[in-house]
């Protein structure tokens, strides 16, 4: 046991950084999961500009991708549903209905232009061998975009997750532009199925954000969905819809779902019930609106790193400085290599050093009298003479030697010297190459980039204020139970989930509770009433104690723990024997109990004038003898 624990230890450590860092967690630079890397590392490889069957592409990627087809088709397809660097062709299902693809032999992809050109460059690549050492694949690919920002994502890993908000291509351009010249910019996200967005909470990407659904009205009693919130799909809004209608949060008559390329929902009303009621209550008890907390989580220097939206555009598009220069760097030496080579062969051509191989015995002699032949005009060389320049100098054909075009040399040798100039001009200003390359980029695809998503901001629904009263709370006096299994009795009330209930009763107690289903009460209720919180309750009491006198109290009641028992009859305890919440009550008069020598039978008080006082409190002595009979008479109003 104690060999296997350091084994198990590091065992796990191992498998949970594979989760983390090849798996579930995008890397920042390109913005993709392995397996997406490889779909299109292997479609780039594939890429002869035609269709290529889904089946295949999986196949290819399989040589990279160390598990099954099945993982690989479900990410290829939920990568070509974000509609940025996969053409699709057939079915790939619908996101917004959640309907799943066709089989991949039945469905095609190729890579769109925006792929082509801002995802591979082999010069600026790095390759690492395959899972089986028998090809290469790329490390990361060298995105010029902010792909991580752009397409979103979510994964879990072992003891994190990750969950990243799409964003607009254009806008993510318009924010690198503003970074590049030193601008504050703001970034909000933007999701395919559009809806309304509420981003106050964002906090740049460490916060939440909330969706709304799109609706639209039909008259006074229908109401159309047009688009649904991110996370969603329109099978999963109709059952939380029947959801809350079978719960009779909603008056839902029926709900028609025309759903195609676009979504339309219609939902039809109850009688009765109207489109400004019930808008309100799709919002608070459906997923008409959602809630989406957002943690983004990437792999920056192969380690997992939390950070904001800012921060990843910045370090992105320093990245694509760095790359903008490496590539311009690559093309300074690739034209300097052709002026090297075009001033080689015009060297060699017009100075006819090749006559000088006449005379050479060996193939020793031959490089060398080359080289002898060059050493005059070694200054005006670009660099040094190597072995490789002497050898492509004697694969020169005889042909091209006659056939040589002084004009044309020369005006390739200044087309390709002005080449260098206009790269180390871009070198020098890197940032201008920067935003020039950004605004092409924007003026070729911003357009087919639009912002679906509006934004707004919405108050949050107070489910309570918009709650229907679909809740028949009864009591039944036989057996003392009070709830919403209970039928009939007096004291029936019609509530809402989210209302509370004050229920007071003859033992001299009082509880607020929510609408309970069955709960047995104590004794006989003497008031049961729906409770405002806003304002509380204000009661008038008369107990009878234990020794038969009887008290009375004005109380109101603010504050409660719901369900506690509290008791309304003083530290003594006693009986009520009234209880009203009319602030007005009248006169109470009493009948004494005979006593000897007693003359004074009986005695009156105007509860109107009971002083306020607390819940616990005794209260006012109402008279000073036992009680044995009351009455309350209401007070006659005078005639004006």
């Amino acid at each position: 046991m104690a060999n296997l624990e350091p084994l198990m230890e590091r065992n796990f450590l191992e498998y949970a950084s594979y989760v983390v860092v090849d798996r579930a967690i995008p890397e920042m630079r390109d913005g993709l999961k392995p397996v997406q890397r490889r779909i299109l590392h292997a479609l780039h490889e594939m890429d002869d500009g035609k269709f290529h069957k889904v089946a295949n592409v999986i196949g290819d990627t399989m040589k990279f991708h160390p598990h099954g087809d099945a993982s690989i088709g479900e990410a290829l397809v939920v990568l070509a549903n974000k509609d940025c660097f996969l053409e699709k062709q057939g079915n790939f299902g619908n996101p917004l209905t959640g309907h799943k693809a066709a089989a991949a032999r039945y469905i095609e992809c190729r890579l769109t232009p925006l792929a082509r050109e801002t995802l591979f460059a082999p010069h600026l690549t790095r390759f690492v061998p395959s899972y089986d050492g028998r090809r290469r694949e790329p490390e990361c690919l060298p995105a010029r975009l902010p792909v991580v920002l752009l397409l979103g994502t979510e994964g879990i890993a072992v003891g994190m997750a990750t969950r990243i908000l799409p964003h607009n291509l254009k806008e993510l351009w318009e924010a690198q532009i503003r970074w590049l010249r030193g601008r504050r910019f703001t970034l909000l996200p933007d999701f395919p199925g559009g809806g309304r967005l509420d981003a106050s909470e964002y906090a740049d990407g460490r916060g939440r954000v909330r969706v709304r659904a799109r609706l639209e009205t039909r008259g006074d009693k229908r109401i159309v969905i047009r688009e649904i919130p991110y996370s969603t799909t329109t099978e999963g809004l109709i059952a939380s819809i029947e959801a809350a209608a079978q719960k009779r949060q909603l008056k839902i008559a029926a709900i028609h779902d025309f759903t195609t390329e676009h979504v339309e929902i219609e939902v039809v009303l109850q009688r009765g019930a109207s489109a400004a009621e019930v808008i309100p209550q799709l919002y608070a008890y459906t997923d008409c609106e959602v809630s989406v907390a957002v943690n983004l989580l990437v792999i920056r220097d192969g380690r997992p790193a939390e950070m904001t939206v800012s921060e990843v555009l910045a370090e992105l598009t320093a990245e694509l400085q760095m790359l903008t220069r490496r590539d311009l760097e690559h093309e300074r030496d690739r034209l300097t290599d052709r002026l090297h080579w075009l001033t080689l062969e015009q060297i060699f051509i017009e100075n006819r050093v090749y006559q000088r191989i006449e005379k050479a015995r060996s193939e020793r002699q031959v490089r060398a009298e080359v080289v002898c032949g060059m050493e005059p005009f070694r200054m005006l060389l670009v660099r040094a003479l190597a072995e490789e320049d002497v050898t492509r100098l004697l694969q020169i054909p005889i042909r091209r030697i006659s056939l040589y075009d002084l004009q044309k040399n020369r005006s390739d040798l200044d087309e390709v010297a002005r080449g260098i100039r206009k790269v180390e001009a871009k070198l020098a200003d890197l940032t201008g190459t920067v935003i020039e390359y950004v605004k092409a980029l924007l003026k070729r695809y911003g357009d087919a980039h639009p912002r679906r998503t509006e934004i707004a901001t919405f108050d949050v629904v107070d489910k309570k204020a918009v709650a229907n009263a679909n809740l028949r709370v009864g009591h039944d006096p036989e057996t003392g139970f009070f709830g919403t299994a209970v039928r009939g009795g007096p004291e029936a009330l019609t509530v809402s989930e989210y209302d509370r209930i004050l229920v007071v009763t003859e033992d001299g107690t009082y509880r607020i509770v929510s609408p309970p289903e069955k709960m047995l009460l104590p004794a006989r209720p003497l008031h049961i009433a729906l409770f405002d919180e806003d304002r509380g309750a204000t009661l008038i009491g008369v107990y009878r104690a234990p020794d038969k006198r009887l008290y009375g109290k004005r109380f109101r009641i603010r504050s409660y723990i719901r369900g506690r028992e509290y008791r309304l009859t003083g530290p003594r305890g006693g009986k009520l024997v009234f209880l009203t919440a009319d602030p007005h009550p009248g006169v109470m008069h009493m009948s004494f109990v005979p006593a000897p020598r007693q003359r004074v039978k009986d005695g009156t008080y105007d509860l109107d004038k009971l002083p306020l006082c607390a819940p616990g409190a005794r209260g006012t002595l109402l008279a000073p003898k036992p009680v044995r009979r009351l009455q309350i008479v209401k007070k006659k109003k005078n005639k004006t």
